[in-house]
């Protein structure tokens, strides 16, 4: 018999691992198969999809494409995603762009008012100039193309299937309708209030089978004649006449479509605590931040301390501050980072470079946190120089989903994906959520008389935070694969996780359960209820002002431990599970 690992962990719910007759089960083989996602029908899609064979690729497109029906206000096939890949047949780490890009209508001004001011992130969101070209189809089917093994038809059948029969409300979706329908304006979108809300205007209860024959219709196409269809067909034409209704312009056109191409790039890796953390380059800043983070606490103590002491916290907290003011200058698209003597890939390694991570860990002080932290010079260290940019303050909201998938062979799939706002832009064609990619970037095109780099222009990518990472044993083998949603905290969220699975040695689930502190716009924000008096105390002391609020990352993953078994972990604080099979 089949022994499958099921790994569960809802909102408040307690981790369980039972077989399939009953029987507790702690750990896997490394030559199982492993699923984790952030709905049980999208990590049972990819579950199926790898029992027929399939490989990671696989799997990743059947759970993307049920995730965007039972999990709409985070991502779906009208978004964009970062995808790590790992073959250990070929030894080769791929990373894929599936970002969206500005039409060519985009200019820098556009969410600006006739005054120069901003425009009110809800006017910019849902008027439809906020909707970028999708990429993650593209980008799912240049990976299929390299990594696939199953029919591109045969991987979406599990979606079809969940979109012609419905699948119950769970509580998050329930509670992000009914949160989006009176503090947002998903109620004032026609499809969107008749798809989310009954004939009363309310949320669908929970447990409401919800069926979506528009998206059947969608995916019918993309079954039958390939995923092109999805950029040169009734689905780009559907999409573009949606956002251009909503906008009362042409802002977005088929030819944006048709223009669209998804990008391979080279990964950021970096050596940190015996392993090999690799993530996601520009047009993402979560990779190079993230290794920032990491590479500025190894210059510390931060190893010796107390696990989840206030000590660690703080120093973690000030590692953040500084890679986090880097971010906010140096990190977009990086068709806009190159200056005028140094180009986009010698300013990510300047900011890697060890002696200028040795020269900005001189900032942290042990006792009392810096008053104020600002970005470093970091192209001096490679002998260059140049005009620096204006600080980016997008708002930048947390609304994605990530997804962690190893298949029988040991090839990996890390990938975060988003629609960015919870329901993205509120719109819907297609059966689908309408990202609002385009709000990424920077409201304002200068500040302070210089120029931002994540400033608006047509094609150019928004800047992201999503973090995908895959983690090498120092030999080279696959130690694991995580990630998170959360916005710009997405950062934060994974950083934690990383330092308390290799700093701290808990295991993985340990480690995603730990307390979310972090510091995603400046001020140190520490999820409720977590941290008891003496360390918020503690932390104050040092010099840290503490707002506590509701910080719901959503980190899914699983390592391969010392005995070769696989340990899965699922964020309590969302609905997915990883499941584990032969």
């Amino acid at each position: 018999m089949i022994c499958i690992m099921l790994f569960v962990a809802a909102c408040g719910g307690e981790q369980s691992a039972v077989t399939e007759t009953g029987e507790r089960q702690v750990n896997i083989q490394q030559e199982a198969y492993v699923v984790a996602a952030a709905h049980p029908l999208a990590a049972e899609a990819g579950f199926e999809i790898l029992a027929k064979g399939g490989t990671a690729v696989d799997a990743a497109i059947a759970v993307q494409a049920v995730l965007s029906l039972v999990e709409p206000q985070s991502s779906g096939l009208a978004g964009g995603a970062f995808m790590l890949h790992f073959d250990p047949i070929t030894n080769d780490l791929s990373s894929y762009d599936g970002r969206e890009i500005a039409p060519a209508s985009a200019s820098p001004d556009m969410f600006l008012k006739e005054d120069g001011t901003s425009m009110g992130f809800y006017d910019a969101v849902t008027g439809g100039r906020s909707v970028g070209v999708p990429g993650v189809v593209a980008m799912l089917a240049m990976a299929h193309e390299r990594h696939g093994n199953l029919e591109w038809g045969t991987l979406l059948e599990p979606a079809l299937r969940h979109a012609q029969d419905g699948f119950a409300v769970t509580p998050r979706l329930h509670e992000s309708i009914k949160r989006m329908a009176t503090r947002g304006r998903l109620a004032q979108s026609e499809k969107a209030a008749a798809y989310f809300l009954d004939t009363d205007g309310e949320p669908w209860p929970v447990g409401h089978i919800l069926k979506n024959p528009a998206y059947a219709t969608t995916l019918s196409y993309l079954i039958d004649e390939g995923p092109e269809v999805f950029y040169a067909g009734p689905v780009a034409e559907e999409i573009a006449l949606a956002v251009n209704e909503a906008a009362g312009a042409a802002t977005l056109t088929v030819d944006d479509f048709l223009e669209y191409k998804p990008l391979q790039r080279e990964p950021v890796c970096a050596e940190y605590a015996s392993k090999k953390i690799c993530s996601m380059a520009p047009p993402s800043s979560g990779g190079v931040t993230l290794l920032q983070i990491l590479l500025l606490l190894e210059q510390t103590d931060f190893a010796l301390k107390a696990p989840g002491s206030a000590t660690a916290w703080h120093l973690l907290l000030e590692a953040s501050r500084l890679a986090y003011a880097d971010r906010n200058i140096f990190l977009a698209d990086p068709v806009a980072m190159s200056g005028d003597t140094y180009s986009a890939d010698e300013l990510i390694q300047s900011l890697l470079l060890p002696v200028y991570i040795t020269d900005r860990a001189d900032l942290i002080k042990e006792d009392v946190s810096s008053i104020e932290i600002s970005a470093g010079d970091p192209v001096a260290y490679i002998g260059r120089e140049g005009t620096r940019p204006g600080q980016d303050l997008s708002p930048e909201p947390p609304s994605t989903s990530h997804f962690s998938i190893m298949d029988a062979e040991g090839r990996v799939v890390s990938m975060t994906t988003s629609v960015e706002f919870p329901f993205g832009s509120h719109l819907m064609a297609g059966g689908m959520i309408l990202n609002n990619q385009l709000t990424d970037f920077s409201f304002q095109p200068v500040i302070d008389d210089d120029p931002v780099s994540n400033a608006v222009a047509p094609g150019k990518r928004p800047r992201s935070s999503m973090s995908p990472v895959i983690i090498f044993n120092e030999d080279g083998t696959i130690y694991g694969a995580l990630g998170s949603p959360g916005g710009s905290a997405i950062i934060g969220y994974v950083a934690k996780t990383l330092v308390a699975l290799l700093d701290w040695d808990l295991t993985l689930q340990e480690a995603i359960d730990q307390p979310n502190v972090v510091v995603p716009r400046g001020g140190v924000l520490v999820e409720d209820d977590t941290l008891d008096e003496t360390r918020l105390a503690d932390l104050e002391a040092l010099g840290h002002t503490i707002q506590q609020q509701d910080l719901t990352s959503g980190i899914y993953g699983f390592v391969i431990n010392a005995e070769g078994e696989i340990e899965g972990g699922a964020d309590k604080r969302r609905e997915g599970v990883v499941l584990v099979g032969p």
